[in-house]
């Protein structure tokens, strides 16, 4: 990827000429970066063609930087600070029935990571917070102070897929009855302490509780599985969905939800039960069954790419299927029980 590139769009994206070639864009067309951040996609979809880009991001911090170079598209595009989850309604208060494309890259900006005093990584050094919207009840710092080793031990196995889990737990209730655990720092020394270095490429030990945290403090899940049901609303029938994950919490619940509305898999089976109901009709068609990863190229250039995958898909004509009550479970969201306590914080 050439500097030109780079400096046409700012910080680029994983996946980004990938992901935009899947949406392939057109004059008059109307488009969704259901996450902004650093406005990558936004402005390669904006440069590719002479179309609309309607941008979400839930971060203050995101919008306000997007003002140094939003100004150059004029009315093509719209910032919404919003999550993206709420696509569908606020498309209705811009009085848009539909769009041709919605693309997602999920997870955590390089915008967010690398700001040490917002608490995402474990590598800057800063006050525990990992809030994507700063008013929000609940931050990192309350909830490794206040919540009981079982909740914390199964937010830590379950959005940080850490075997380890009570461990850490254990030790982070240890040290708070001694002093208050405030920083990234902190917390990254504890759990280096006494987890060690894990699996064949030696993660530091810190990476899957910081996850586990992020997810959960900003109910990404939540909002993951919200935004594909919009999004399948809100597309035009020929619309285009690409989707950029990079844990597989995150890329089971696209790959189960596009199985389940391409009906790509009509009988269920022990590992995936349930998924495709043969009774609806499709509303999306795969634009292919593996996913798309990064090259060679590209993770060497950036290593936050090695876990990424985008999967796409293609909008049918059929009206959007409802969200039936087991429709979370069915596509893969975890359903934790937590004590009434952190609940009520959450």
């Amino acid at each position: 990827m050439s500097d030109a590139y780079s400096r046409d769009y700012g910080h680029l994206p994983v996946l980004a000429a990938e992901a935009v070639a899947a949406l392939s864009p057109r004059d008059g067309e109307t488009y969704v970066d259901a996450t902004m951040g650093g406005g990558g996609y936004t402005r390669m979809l904006l440069e590719k063609a002479d179309c609309n880009v309607i941008a979400f991001d839930r971060d203050p911090a995101a919008t306000q930087a997007a003002q140094i170079w939003a100004e150059k598209y004029g009315s093509r595009l719209t910032i919404v600070q919003r999550p993206f989850a709420e696509m569908k309604e606020a498309l209705e208060e811009l009085t848009i029935s539909e769009v041709q494309g919605v693309v997602m890259d999920l997870g955590v900006s390089s915008l967010q990571l690398d700001e040490g005093v917002r608490g995402f990584s474990f590598r800057h050094d800063g006050p525990l917070n990992m809030r994507m919207d700063q008013q929000a009840n609940l931050d990192a710092r309350e909830l490794l102070n206040r919540a009981d080793e079982k909740d914390l031990a199964d937010i830590f196995y379950i959005y940080g897929e850490e075997k380890k889990s009570r461990i850490a737990a254990r030790e982070i209730v240890r040290v708070r009855q001694s002093e208050p655990i405030e920083t990234t720092g902190q917390l990254s020394a504890i759990l280096e302490k006494v987890l060690g270095a894990q699996g064949r490429e030696k993660i530091h030990p810190a990476t899957r509780i910081f996850q586990a945290i992020r997810i959960f403090i900003n109910d990404e899940l939540g909002q993951l599985a919200k935004g594909l049901l919009a999004a399948e609303c809100v597309l035009a029938a020929a619309g285009r969905l690409a989707v950029v994950t990079f844990h597989s919490l995150e890329d089971r619940l696209v790959k189960r939800f596009l199985i389940q509305r391409s009906a790509a898999q009509q009988a269920g089976s022990r590992h995936m039960p349930d998924i495709a109901r043969p009774d609806e009709m499709p509303t999306f068609s795969l634009s292919a069954r593996r996913p798309v990863l990064p090259s060679a190229e590209e993770i060497a250039a950036n290593p936050r790419a090695r876990s990424a995958k985008l999967r796409s898909a293609l909008r049918t004509q059929a009206a959007a299927q409802k969200a039936e009550p087991d429709f979370l479970r069915r596509i893969g969201l975890p359903q934790p029980v937590f004590s009434p306590a952190l609940r009520n914080w959450s």
